[in-house]
């Protein structure tokens, strides 16, 4: 590795020099793992309007033929076009991978664009995997430079996550360090995305990782062909942390290159629901099974939280759409309550239903020190529950279902990427495990190529 100065300049030589040999055993595995919960997430997409509005434009828009998949038609479209759907499907049903410290979703703008561009140069199995663990590694240091501060207004996982993309087609393409640095610049200079279209139950979350995947895949591109970047877009005077953070830690965009591997930190979602709600989720579950509660006999929970999730769902007072509920507390936690599960079937068929809209009424947000003081390295779950009968009971979880140590197995992975296929009728539990088998051996894939077939009579 060439000498460098900036911290810039020393993340792009890391992440454009890594190689699969440079990864450990088990953070391949991981991300093995981390693909296969995408390809799941990313099927259940399907049934969401806005994604089906932005695979709409690329009608429209796209090529009408080409050698990159589009997981929710089986169409082949342009690289560009490709990682754009398959990224807004990927984030729609709130299944997907998160990184605790960086706040930050890696697998759904990472994994579609190095799927497209895999798919399209006909690149094997072990380069596409290198590449995605570039982008991992790379978008969840950047996610944790930008501070707290970054996530108050900005979605990260459409800001750093475009950056993110980039890198993962940059090291799949084989950028040098120095052309890995135009394309985090030119990647950096698109990073958008705002909080404000929860209040209105808006569509922008998905256009948030259409376009990072695609902007990210335009800008290694363009480095590719020459195009130049801002070189310290990330810390410089008028950079990303400058205009998007109070904050911003430059020490965490170089920290323990090559030692800490952030991959194995991620964690996969079990409550297809804000990320924020999920501790408080597991608390309130394990406190009814130990007390043997029904919703009907709690007066009243109180989760304890810490200011991100206050900022992140308090808006959300009246849920109107089944998108919008995931990112309500109350309705969460009435789900939990009235049917000890907050999945994709209990939110498309319950969320509306009168006795989980009254639990709703009977929850409140708290912001907790010790919970507040933990994040975002722990995400703790805390509880106090008052009951009809005059009780008042206290439950904590420390590692939320889904969390490093308290992760999913390649069983519950595999059962929960089947569930998500066959909720949005995506594909048939046969092609679920035939493409689970190909995932497991995508290392030995000399050419990445279609994940499923064409379309069956069955589905």
């Amino acid at each position: 590795m060439k000498t460098t100065v900036t911290p810039s300049a020393q993340l792009a030589d890391f992440v454009a020099e890594l190689t699969y040999d440079d990864i450990p055993v088990e953070v391949m595995r991981r991300a093995e793992d981390l693909f296969l919960d995408w390809f799941g997430s990313a099927l259940a997409g399907k049934v969401g309007r806005p994604v089906q509005a932005i695979e709409a434009f690329a009608r429209e828009m796209g090529p009408p033929q080409g050698r990159a998949e589009v997981l929710i038609t089986r169409r082949k479209t342009s690289p560009l076009f490709a990682a754009m759907i398959n990224g807004a499907s990927s984030h729609y049903i709130e299944q997907d991978d998160v990184h605790n410290g960086s706040v930050f979703h890696p697998a759904a703008v990472i994994f579609p664009a190095v799927l497209a561009v895999a798919q399209d140069r006909g690149l094997g199995g072990k380069a596409m995997m290198t590449a995605a663990v570039a982008g991992y590694e790379a978008g969840i240091r950047i996610g944790e430079f930008m501070g707290r501060s970054h996530y108050k207004v900005f979605h990260t996982t459409g800001t750093v996550g475009t950056v993110a993309a980039a890198v993962a087609v940059g090291n799949l393409i084989n950028l040098t360090p120095e052309k890995m640095q135009h394309a985090i610049g030119s990647a950096g200079t698109q990073a958008a995305g705002l909080w404000e279209f929860l209040k209105d139950a808006a569509d922008s979350k998905q256009l948030h990782t259409a376009k990072a995947a695609a902007d990210g895949l335009m800008a290694a591109v363009l480095a590719e062909k020459g195009f130049t970047g801002a070189k310290q877009v990330l810390e410089g005077a008028k950079g990303m942390a400058a205009g998007m953070s109070q904050d911003a830690h430059v020490g965490c965009l170089t920290d323990r290159l090559g030692e800490r591997w952030a991959t194995i930190e991620t964690s996969f979602k079990f409550h297809a629901s804000c990320r924020h709600t999920h501790p408080a989720a597991d608390a309130l579950l394990q406190l009814m099974q130990q007390h043997g509660l029904k919703a009907d006999q709690i007066a009243s929970v109180t989760t304890h939280v810490h200011q991100g999730a206050l900022d992140v769902l308090g808006p959300v007072v009246d849920p109107r759409t089944v998108h919008q509920a995931k990112f309500s507390m109350g309705t969460v936690l009435g789900l939990i309550a009235e049917y000890g599960k907050a999945g994709v079937t209990e939110f498309e068929q319950c969320f509306r239903e009168t006795r989980v809209q009254d639990f709703r009424q009977r929850v409140s947000m708290a912001l907790d020190s010790e919970v507040d003081g933990a994040y975002p390295a722990r995400w703790i779950g805390k509880v106090t529950v008052k009951t009809v009968d005059g009780r008042e009971l206290t439950g904590r979880v420390d590692e939320p279902k889904g969390d490093p140590g308290n992760t999913l197995s390649r069983a519950e992975l595999e059962a929960k990427a089947i569930s998500l296929a066959a909720f949005a009728g995506a594909a048939t539990a046969a092609e679920m495990r035939s493409t689970m088998d190909s995932i497991w051996a995508i290392a030995n894939c000399k050419t990445v190529t279609d994940l499923l077939p064409p379309w069956s009579q069955d589905i």
